[in-house]
């Protein structure tokens, strides 16, 4: 059981590799590593196994302390600390297909070791002087092929097949992980790569799970070869460089999206640690939530060509429905005809810093796009472009975002006609249309937000639009909207949130598809009470088998550890039934907004009252005018924060 393992680890051992701790009591103390500070304000209770932090809100055990500093996912954090004490996981039930060993002992993984280490050795060897010109021409030396295990694969029809057939592989196994094709004519399987410089493309553990080849012919045809799909590796699941850069970003580093190995590998030698790559096709879903978990606005860093434009288009497309508070990309764009490796070596790496500190955020890129597109020189393109833009906007799930989103369009119109004075030619625009992602960003015009209508019109669209908002209707009692006990765990600010996290815990127990899609959302939430921590703790247990997860196995999962009785006490309590998003729902799309907003606020909330506790604190001794102001303004911030119109009129 996951207690079983937090009771082995040693808290205060943990935090103190990262943190200088000082002995207070039976408690320790240091410096905050989550945000800056000079007098220690995070506490390490040893004996109850968490830490907290009085300045920013900070707060978790073992398993979220690894998650946090070391940029790895919930069930990676478990698996790290239990192979630290020597014990099993307890998110691990039977071994997978690709764990279990062959009749020669080893594993699918062990396999790909072999074929890398060979790699290694042909790239070495004098069959291998094609590889490292080229390589060396690149400015890549032997110190770079070692970081990357990188290799050859010489232009032999079976020399790997040969290699690992001779260390015990079956052919099998070597067809099952693609280092081998098949012919369709029945021959003999062949190698798939040859001829080719090797990346190996490793997983979050640092295990080479595929492998990717750029050829050395001038006019070889792919330029690159990736791996197909196996039982190890899913290509829109994974980040070239991933291991290395999420390290990176857990020590503060920024990530940067490239789009190919060479690129990555130049951006690491120039002190861009937290540089990756998606393998070969456009950023996926699943990328999207990798990058995210390692920086809230990673950055696109794209070729300087129309491939590279499109391929940011296609990014921006893709992230817009992905997007929530907190979380977006930016785009850099490099000179024409230039990839990050290119400008690295013709201008350094203050140039590439500059392009990266120009990243336009995702709206300013999109409203380049659009205007590039649909020339506003008339009504009725003004018109054409107010619509697409709104378009846009709607794909966003989240309420607040997709208003700020059309309001932001809105005042960037608004800006453009004003410097126009009215609708005119094309040539007239300041810098509308001029090429989006041309070259280096180019200085654009100041707009100025017109506060003369479209504002009103804009909110009443946002309002419309808002996700939702149907279905919420037509469950609701016709008291619910006025439930003093629904505002107070919604929207109450100091002394509600038990009420908060009663109602957060309980909606994870009636939808367990919000279990399965934000594991990590649900390991990181800040739980004061025990008891639903506990619930927590079970929760997770139970998505961490890999078994699908539902409502009635979900119960009986909580009933088999103890926690019957006090689920059905969380469903009694008055405030509970007064919210939609807490009872089931078959309509998953609006719980998981609602939850996820609800989420949001309770982050926020428990950081004010976190920093309020701090004021009050800091009044005792010091009765300064300053001080005062300070516990006032946080006063007013949790009064604003605990407000139903901070953050949406008509949220629940």
């Amino acid at each position: 059981m996951l207690d079983d393992l937090r009771h082995r680890i040693n808290i205060a051992e943990l935090v103190g590799r990262k943190v200088r701790l000082i002995r207070r009591g039976r408690n320790h103390v240091g410096l905050c590593p989550f945000h800056q500070e000079k007098s220690p304000s995070f506490s390490v209770q040893e004996d109850k196994g968490f830490y907290h932090c009085f300045g920013c809100g900070a707060h978790g055990d073992a398993f979220t302390f690894v998650m946090e500093t070391e940029g790895l996912s919930f069930r990676e954090a478990v698996e790290k600390l239990a192979a630290e004490q020597g014990v099993p996981s307890p998110l691990r039930g039977a071994p997978a297909p690709e764990r279990e060993k062959s009749a020669a002992g080893h594993t699918l993984y062990d396999v790909n070791e072999m074929a890398t280490q060979w790699f290694q050795l042909q790239l070495e060897s004098p069959e291998g002087l094609a590889a490292q010109a080229y390589l060396n021409g690149r400015d890549l030396d032997r110190g770079v092929w070692a970081q990357f295990r990188m290799g050859f694969a010489p232009d032999q029809r079976n020399g790997l097949l040969s290699h690992l057939a001779s260390r015990g592989v079956s052919v099998e196994e070597i067809l099952a992980l693609g280092l081998a094709v098949t012919p369709e004519d029945g021959r003999n399987p062949y190698d798939r790569f040859r001829g080719r410089v090797i990346f190996p493309i490793l997983d979050t553990r640092g295990r080479p799970i595929a492998f990717g080849g750029r050829t050395l012919l001038p006019d070889g045809k792919p330029k690159y070869l990736n791996s197909p799909e196996t039982p190890l590796f899913k290509k829109g699941a994974v980040l070239f460089n991933h291991q290395a850069a999420r390290a990176a970003a857990a020590k503060g580093e920024p990530v940067l999206v490239a789009e190919g190995y060479v690129d990555v590998i130049a951006l690491v030698r120039a002190g861009f640690a937290g540089a990756v790559a998606p393998l070969g096709t456009a950023l996926t879903e699943e990328q999207l939530g990798l990058l995210w978990r390692m920086a809230d606005e990673p950055v696109l860093c794209f070729d300087g060509d129309k491939a590279g434009l499109a391929a940011a288009q296609r990014a921006m497309d893709r992230a817009l429905p992905e997007i929530v508070p907190g979380k977006s990309l930016r785009f850099a764009f490099l000179p024409a005809g230039q990839d990050p490796d290119d400008l690295l070596r013709a201008q350094g790496r203050d140039a590439m810093a500059w392009v990266i500190d120009s990243a336009q955020p995702l709206v300013e890129a999109l409203w380049q796009r659009e205007v590039a597109v649909l020339d506003p020189s008339t009504p009725e393109r003004v018109a054409g472009l107010r619509a697409r833009l709104r378009a846009l906007a709607a794909q966003i799930p989240d309420t607040d975002l997709r208003y700020d989103y059309n309001r932001s369009f809105q005042d960037r119109l608004n800006g453009l006609i004003d410097e126009r004075r009215g609708p005119v030619g094309s040539k007239a625009r300041s810098g509308a249309g001029a090429g989006f992602g041309q070259g280096m960003p180019q200085a654009r015009q100041p707009w100025r937000p017109n506060g003369q209508g479209g504002g009103s019109e804009l909110t009443a669209h946002a309002r419309l639009s808002r996700p939702g908002r149907a279905q919420w209707t037509a469950r609701e009692s016709p008291d619910m909207r006025a439930s003093q006990l629904a505002q107070s765990v919604l929207y109450g600010g100091k002394g509600s949130a038990r009420l908060r996290e009663e109602a957060l815990v309980l909606s994870i127990i009636n939808n367990p598809e919000l279990l399965e899609r934000h594991l990590d959302e649900v390991a990181r939430l800040p739980l004061a009470d025990p008891l639903l921590d506990k619930i927590r703790q079970a929760l997770l247990h139970a998505a961490g088998w890999g078994n699908p997860l539902d409502f009635r196995g979900l119960r009986d999962h909580l009933s088999r550890c103890g926690f019957a009785s006090d689920v059905d006490r969380l469903e009694r309590r008055p405030p509970m039934k007064g919210l939609p998003f807490v009872r089931p729902q078959e309509d998953f799309g609006a719980v998981e907004w609602a939850w996820l907003h609800a989420v949001q606020r309770h982050l926020k909330l428990t950081q004010l009252e976190a920093e309020h506790r701090l004021a009050a604190d800091a009044l005792l001794t010091d009765e300064s005018v300053e001080a005062l102001k300070r516990l006032q303004e946080i006063d007013r911030q949790i009064k604003q924060a605990s407000s139903p119109e901070a953050s949406a009129e008509d949220d629940f």
